[in-house]
């Protein structure tokens, strides 16, 4: 089930809404959302939830023993290390044994046989956030969570569930204790998920429409024009999927009284990769950043350990989002621009008019989707070739024509929204004329459902990690 769907906005979501406001308590509330987070998983995945539970299971009985360890250290830092390996074990059997094998069979003259396992989903997510309780908790930055069910419910509440923002338990223990709900909150959320819903459906699947129909061109066809046209509609449908769903699963923590951490920040008005990366995917960056990056040393140690400890951030970054070499190029990539920005051009970039610096950002960031948007790395390679007119017919012919013309108006709608233009003209709107407001906010979720109901286009990319 995806929140951009008919079944979640009528029926899933209208009975989850009713029963949680009508029933009172909060221990009675956090049961029944627990309840409808279950249910939500197990519509999608009957099979895997019962690895979800299992892990919900270990982890909550792992950190009961790290507690019960605070005065033998060395037992206590055996039973993190052994929690943390079977956490891990779990991800990389299901997300990569089929690659790990794969790979070998590709290098090596032999041919292991192996079974492609369906990727359970969200477990990317989940199996980071036990990680944060396990490893936070091992800090002494948080209590231990003695009741199973707001452990659980920690790690299943299905407004981030699926794809985040993966949520750290220490910014959210006292929210599950205790927290408000209030119809002002109500109301700030359902505007948050009608945005999200709107970037999705109406900006996210259209644009994503454009770059599939580029793809399945035949090889007469594509061109330079067309391969740049495709890539940077494929650059508007990741943002507006990502961020819309992002903001949906905002807007409906703040409807049940829980506060999540924003994930995007517009972040391609960035004027360098480096910024970029602090304005996209906040929270997959701040986990990397608090668990791998700062233990290994940041950047408070010798230029070679800090130049290892960026490639070694960005490789992990690259294989989080998926199982194929084409994310761990993708990774790296992005660790080798960071590495650049910070000893060799960054100060340069500083003086530059930001125009020119969003400009650089874009052109390589453009270019690092092509690894991202391509699941085989040769595909991928052949595609970053087709930019720069390898492989493909020419420059531009009528076909190019075609798509830059009657797709023109969509592109400018996209980067328009991109900005923090028409959000801040609409907090000026609502501040001033909430009826107006009001208004704009149920022409959004009319067309949004009028495009979830005639059109059968409704992909969400992030659900492969």
């Amino acid at each position: 089930m995806v929140f951009s769907s008919i079944v979640f906005l009528f029926v899933f979501l209208p009975i989850v809404l009713a029963l949680y406001y009508v029933i009172p308590g909060l221990r009675w509330k956090n049961i029944i959302l627990l309840a409808a987070s279950i249910i939500f998983y197990a519509w999608g995945e009957p099979v895997y939830i019962v690895l979800m539970l299992l892990s919900i299971l270990f982890n909550f009985v792992m950190g009961l023993e790290l507690d019960r360890l605070k005065e033998n250290p060395a037992r206590r830092r055996a039973n993190l290390i052994f929690t943390v390996v079977v956490n891990l074990c779990i991800l990389g059997f299901f997300k990569y044994y089929g690659f790990l094998l794969g790979s070998i069979n590709a290098i090596l003259p032999v041919n292991i046989p192996y079974r492609e396992l369906a990727l359970p989903v969200g477990i990317s997510f989940y199996t980071f956030q036990t990680l944060s309780y396990i490893l936070d908790l091992y800090r002494d930055e948080i209590r231990v969570q003695k009741n199973i069910l707001d452990f659980a419910l920690y790690i299943t509440m299905f407004p981030q569930l699926i794809a985040g923002p993966i949520v750290r338990y220490i910014d959210i223990q006292e929210q599950l204790e205790e927290r408000s709900i209030t119809w002002h909150k109500a109301s700030l959320g359902a505007e948050y998920f009608i945005k999200g819903l709107a970037k999705k459906v109406l900006l996210a699947n259209t644009a994503g429409a454009v770059y599939t129909s580029i793809q399945g061109l035949g090889d007469g066809y594509q061109t330079v024009v067309t391969s740049w046209i495709g890539i940077i509609f494929y650059t508007m449908q990741i943002y507006f999927d990502f961020s819309g769903y992002s903001d949906m699963a905002v807007g409906l923590g703040k409807m049940l009284g829980f506060q999540f951490v924003k994930n995007f920040d517009y972040p391609y008005t960035s004027r360098s990769v480096t910024e970029f990366w602090r304005r996209w995917h906040i929270s997959l960056g701040t986990w990397f950043r608090e668990y791998v990056y700062i233990p290994l040393g940041g950047n408070r140690v010798s230029v070679p350990k800090h130049i290892r400890n960026i490639l070694v951030v960005w490789a992990l970054t690259g294989l989080w989002h998926g199982a194929a070499w084409n994310f761990v190029l993708w990774g790296v990539y992005y660790g080798v621009f960071l590495l650049l920005e910070k000893y060799i051009w960054g100060k340069y970039l500083e003086r530059l008019p930001g125009w020119v610096g969003n400009l650089y950002t874009m052109i390589f960031v453009i270019i690092g989707w092509v690894f991202f948007s391509c699941t085989d790395l040769k595909d991928g390679l052949a595609y970053l070739g087709s930019l720069f007119g390898v492989g493909v017919a020419g420059f531009a012919n009528a076909t190019a024509f075609y798509y830059l013309k009657s797709s023109l108006v969509l592109l400018v709608f996209c980067i328009i929204c991109t900005r923090p233009w028409a959000y801040k003209w609409y907090k000026r709107v609502a501040g001033t004329r909430p009826v107006a407001a009001a208004v704009i906010n149920g022409l959004l979720l009319l067309l949004s459902i009028a495009f979830l109901v005639y059109d059968s286009y409704n992909p969400f990319l992030y659900f492969r990690f």
